[in-house]
């Protein structure tokens, strides 16, 4: 499964990029994530959301492709970091709000791409389910750590962590 190539999310793919969110979670988090949760996806809402990010320009939304089928997306954005001295510090990092896979690709090098292109180098930050070790060993093998920052998901009401990617 080596054929794959990412690309910037384009209008005619927002629906795909929603339903391959959406079996993602299930596949990711069915474990984790209350049934009633997973089952509660709205394929037409998420892809309105999707389209609303990807049309405003706010967001890097990079997309795998195996062949013509979506198989996993990421989403990252710049954000601005206050109280940073201009001089020593950036003033923005980015946010890794998103990174999914299809289950049948994990492992193929997909998931590490599309880091890549929706949070190109450091500092970056994202939040992580807190009882989630695949996540935490898949992003401490890219330099991510525990800030040690915690707060309740809103929409699943799960406890995340925040991770950060420090320059270097």
């Amino acid at each position: 499964m080596s054929d794959w190539r990412i690309a910037p999310l384009t209008a005619n793919r927002v629906a795909e990029l929603a339903a391959c969110h959406i079996a993602s979670w299930r596949e990711a988090y069915g474990a984790l994530v209350p049934r009633h949760i997973l089952d509660g996806f709205d394929l037409e809402r998420s892809a309105i959301n999707w389209e609303r990010r990807r049309a405003a320009g706010t967001h890097r939304l990079p997309v795998a492709l195996a062949g013509d089928r979506l198989v996993g997306f990421a989403a990252g954005r710049d954000r601005p970091v206050p109280d940073r001295p201009a001089d020593r510090c950036p003033s923005t990092e980015a946010e890794l709000e998103a990174l999914y896979v299809r289950s049948a690709w994990h492992g193929t090098g997909i998931a590490d791409a599309l880091i890549d292109a929706a949070a190109p180098g450091s500092p970056c930050t994202l939040w992580v389910f807190a009882d989630y070790p695949r996540a935490h060993a898949f992003y401490r093998r890219h330099g991510f750590t525990d800030t040690g920052n915690r707060r309740t998901d809103p929409f699943t009401l799960l406890p995340e962590q925040l991770w950060r990617r420090e320059p270097g």
